[in-house]
């Protein structure tokens, strides 16, 4: 059924731009489809055989794609499934086939019923929040359809918030519930024996639990967002509003009934909540002159009433509140049909205005007022049945529930009242109104909501076998009572006399509706409260102060911690660390028992190097000082892995060192030689301190973490595999390559997308630009020229020997092909000479350490580093073209191929039947040389050792050349 919605979710919007309109009808196979499944199935064999189906997730945390059908579910996703369908039969006729964003509509609400289906049907804690938090988000996208329009958006972002944050509550509680369990299914966690003694922490997280089902079934203080709802097309309203996602909190209500028979603290109040949901509702109800969101407000006090019955959690208020609930589902979502037929062909929904409509659609106002009668419990309907057996269960299980019935009489008696000013204002006169003209209904557009309204009737006529139903379910609760019976006829009795007393209170009510209106206005908050007090009367001005509130304070925060310095953000990033770990590192023992000071007598020298250099590296003012300095920091880490017999290491460290150094330089280019001066001493202490405090925490911290090992190291265990397996001696680049090849793949995929953005966020404009190479320069183009006018030694402008004053066609006529762009006074002749005997040497062993990295110190990041430096040291000497002869390469076109490279060192071993990165290690006799072995891995390192060197192309082409034509053109302009 699952996989059925969402490839209908996925190709609705298709079926739109084809069909138009009439889409809606072979979307609505899927859930048709689905609720005649569901029928064919008998609930009671449910009860003794759930039907579950699990698929490992993640099962490292024990979380599976567990679901599970038992009567409950079985009711849920029946209304789920078949008002749905009945639901897009409707909106063919509803909409127009220009109506706007209709194809993302269709897919949107078909994917809602699946995940609506998802979220009964869902066994697993994860998976159940994992659909609750599909409805709220396709429940946003519905609300908000008429994105032209603020009220929508408006509704759409309050639904949102409210649902979110109660969603969030209820994943807390029911993480903390499944820990207590020890298992992350719904059905053992409700059946766990710890329910009998649940102290403060399961009572804490059930109320969580409920915070979530409250705010999903619109119960007070949440339940402004369902009236503001109403801003969505009504096919939204009939379906997610009164027959499926507000349903959703009263479906996690009574799957938490097990266990809220032995929390009665928990159900008192949820009890009195529901019970003051459903009177605010009803009040409310009776003031609107809207008929949909008289049937809005009408719909948050028939989620009280469900709330306050199904949470009380006993065998007979289940078995009514369940009854109740099909009941509202059936009489509630051909309310709104009718209400969105009245919309379309008459133009508005005002009460006020409509007039005569029964006289001209007469079936339209037969379907309206039969659902409206079963609303108001009208016998013989099925709204009756379920809402006498509520009160006779309220009533025969005696004590503080007897108040309870008390109030949801007083509920039921406003739910009269407002059906008959619904059916009234409807298809009643409207005094001093013209009469309405006769419209065209045809058949398909009333038969949707007249299919659901008959359940009104039909379900009284078989409400026996229903019970039978329903108490497969309720039946796992304790009795409490003598029991119920839905019942069409019932018995003489106090629950049949408070019936009689509803109906003939809710007569009198509606019939006195102006001067009850005139009370109603007299005693509006509205009237005699102002400021703060009207808003803890209005729960959505209260709310949208709190959105406020939160804004100020995200403003406040912002302003403060936000100020665009980099010493502050990074102060307060420090100042956090400090307080989070120094209270941890305080309550340990001084100092772990088996500290050794130092390995070796060489650690006693770098160490203090390492400390002044870094000491000054932060007293210095000049910036390119500080960064030799720290540079002599790493170099001093370097000098102490190499002590502690990690040469690979070591070696990185240094090539590390040495570009970022470069690098640094090459951005010093672009800011003052000095850092700013601080004026105030005690900025300056601060700083210090933050930063001792720091050194202190991370030291210690590495101190407590290397003493807490509990197992032996996985070095030594490495080094057999690493030849057997890996076909090679070097355990570290054996394992960067092979064993941890995942690893080492999301690294250089970060290599690539730092070398991708370092350009993009300092160059926006377009990075990949042609390649000038020396050949296509004119003779006369020089860079860097001189801006003095004194005049030059000629030694110094005749260095490069010209072609005509060499014979014999010497090709030497420069050390560096790009030396002649240069400004004569700009060049280095040492440095020119350094740089053409170092090059290709250099070059050189960045090949030998690629290919030496299996067997010796070395691999494809540190050749790849030392080939980056030495295409900087042909820039440092020759300047942007000369780096254009060393590499006329795209730095873009580097990094993809040593990425497709890679890719393909992980897929190749699939096409000869092994796995992905498998490794082999085929031997090949060379003359001369012997035996050779040349490991898979080789493929793959050479993919890093390409990445790598697109990356310093990059940083060289983006922070040199770049920033070098930027300078160029500051000087041409002054």
């Amino acid at each position: 059924m699952l996989l059925a919605h969402l490839v209908a979710a996925l190709v609705g919007p298709l079926l739109v731009r084809w069909l138009g309109r009439n889409a809606f009808y072979p979307l609505a196979v899927v859930p048709g489809a689905s609720a005649l499944w569901l029928a064919t199935i008998d609930p009671r064999a449910l009860a003794d055989a759930p039907l579950v189906e699990s698929i490992p997730w993640i099962p490292a945390f024990g979380i599976d794609l567990a679901f599970r059908l038992d009567p409950l579910s079985w009711v849920l996703a029946l209304i789920a499934t078949g008002i749905g369908a009945i639901v897009l039969l409707y909106c063919a006729r509803y909409f127009q086939d220009t109506e706007p964003g209709l194809g993302r509509f269709a897919g949107v609400l078909t994917a809602f019923a699946g995940a609506m289906v998802g979220l009964v049907l869902a066994d697993d804690v994860m998976v159940l929040y994992t659909f609750w938090e599909l409805t709220t988000v396709f429940s946003y996208l519905l609300i908000g359809h008429y994105q032209d329009k603020q009220a929508s958006r408006r509704a759409a972002l309050n639904a949102l918030i409210s649902t979110t944050a109660g969603g969030l509550a209820m994943l807390v509680g029911l993480l903390m519930v499944a820990s207590q369990a020890g298992s992350m299914r719904l059905s053992v966690i409700v059946g766990d024996p710890m329910w009998e003694q649940a102290g403060p922490y399961l009572v804490t997280a059930m109320v969580l639990i409920l915070a979530g089902a409250t705010s999903k079934s619109a119960l007070l203080p949440t339940h402004f967002w369902l009236p503001g709802a109403m801003a969505a097309p009504t096919p939204v309203s009939a379906y997610l509003h009164a027959a499926a996602m507000v349903k959703a909190g009263i479906y996690l209500i009574l799957r938490m009934a097990p266990a809220l028979t032995h929390l009665e603290v928990v159900t008192m109040i949820l009890a009195a909540v529901g019970a003051a949901t459903m009177l605010v509702g009803g009040w409310r109800a009776l003031r609107q002159t809207d008929i949909k969101l008289l049937l809005a407000y009408g719909t948050v006090s028939q989620l009280g009433f469900l709330a306050a019955v199904t949470g009380l959690a006993t065998h007979d208020a289940v078995l009514a509140g369940l009854a109740m609930l099909i009941a509202h589902a059936v009489f509630k979502a051909p309310l709104f049909m009718v209400v969105g037929i009245i919309d379309k062909k008459f133009g508005t929904r005002d009460l006020r205005v409509l007039s005569g409509v029964g006289k001209v659609a007469p079936v339209v106002a037969v379907i309206g007022t039969v659902s409206a009668a079963s609303m108001a419990a009208v016998p013989p309907l099925y709204g009756f049945v379920a809402k006498e057996s509520i009160y006779s269960a309220l009533w025969y299980v005696g004590g503080w529930q007897r108040l309870l019935l008390i109030s949801l009489i007083a509920g039921s008696i406003l739910t009269v009242a407002y059906s008959w000013r619904f059916v009234w204002g409807a298809f009643g006169p409207a005094p001093g109104a013209p009469r309405v003209q006769k419209p065209q209904i045809p058949v398909l557009y009333w038969l949707p909501p007249a299919l659901v309204a008959v359940f009104s009737v039909a379900l009284a006529v078989t409400a026996g076998p229903l019970e039978e139903v329903l108490r497969t379910y309720s039946s796992v609760l304790p009795e409490t009572g003598p029991g119920v019976h839905l019942v069409v006829i019932p018995h003489l009795g106090v629950p049949l006399l408070a019936s009689v007393v509803t109906l003939g209170l809710g007569i009198g009510l509606a019939l006195l509706a102006k001067p009850f209106a005139k009370l109603q206005k007299r005693v509006s908050p509205q009237r005699w409260a102002d400021g703060g007090l009207l808003e803890a009367f209005d729960a959505e001005r209260g709310f949208r102060r709190i959105l406020r509130g939160t804004d100020a304070l995200s403003i406040a925060a912002t302003a403060l911690f936000q100020r665009g310095s980099l010493p502050y953000t990074l102060g307060t990033m420090l100042v956090v660390l400090i307080a989070l770990v120094g209270p941890v590192a305080v309550t340990q023992a001084p100092l772990p028992d088996n500290l050794v000071l130092f390995q070796h007598p060489l650690e006693l020298i770098v160490l203090p190097v390492a400390a002044l250099a870094a000491v000054g590296a932060a007293r210095s003012r000049r910036r390119l000082r500080a960064v030799f300095l720290i540079t002599v920091t790493g170099y001093s880490v370097a000098l102490l892995f190499l002590v502690a017999g990690a040469p690979d290491v070591a070696t990185t460290q240094v090539l590390v060192e040495t570009a970022m150094t470069v690098v640094l330089v090459l951005v010093l280019r672009r800011l003052p030689i000095h850092f700013s001066r601080r004026p105030l001493r005690i900025g300056a202490w601060g700083r210090w301190g933050i930063a001792i405090a720091t050194a202190v925490v991370l030291c210690g911290g590495t101190l407590y973490a290397a003493d807490a090992r509990y197992r032996e190291a996985l070095g030594r265990g490495l080094i057999e595999p690493a030849y057997t397996i890996g076909g090679g001696h070097n355990v570290v680049n054996v394992t960067l390559v092979d064993a941890r090849v995942w690893d080492t793949m999301g690294e250089i995929s970060v290599l690539l997308v730092v070398a991708t953005g370092v350009a993009s966020l300092i160059f926006v404009t377009r990075r990949e630009r042609p390649i000038s190479r020396v050949r296509d320069l004119d003779s006369k183009t020089s860079i860097w020229p001189r801006r003095m006018d004194s005049e030059l030694p000629q030694n110094a402008l005749d260095f490069d020997a010209r072609p005509d004053d060499v014979s014999g066609g010497n090709r030497w006529r420069t050390w560096l092909s790009a030396g002649l762009t240069l400004a004569p006074e700009r060049r280095m002749v040492m440095l020119e000479v350094i740089t053409r005997l170092a090059f290709p040497l250099m070059m050189m062993f960045s090949v030998y350490l690629l290919m030496a990295g299996h067997n010796l110190p070395g691999g494809g990041f540190a050749g790849g580093l030392v080939a980056g430096l030495a295409l900087a040291l042909r820039y440092i000497a020759g300047g942007r073209y000369e780096l254009s002869e060393a590499a006329p390469v795209q730095a873009g076109l580097v990094l993809g191929a040593g990425m497709a490279i890679a890719v393909l060192a992980g897929v190749l071993p699939i096409l000869f039947g092994g796995t992905v990165f498998a490794t082999a290690t085929p031997v090949v006799d060379v003359p001369l040389l012997g035996e050779l072995h040349f490991p898979s891995a080789l493929i793959f390192d050479i993919g890093v050792y390409l990445v790598v060197i697109g990356v310093m192309l990059d940083f060289l082409r983006s922070l040199g050349s770049q920033i070098d034509q930027q300078q160029e053109a500051e000087i041409d302009a002054r």
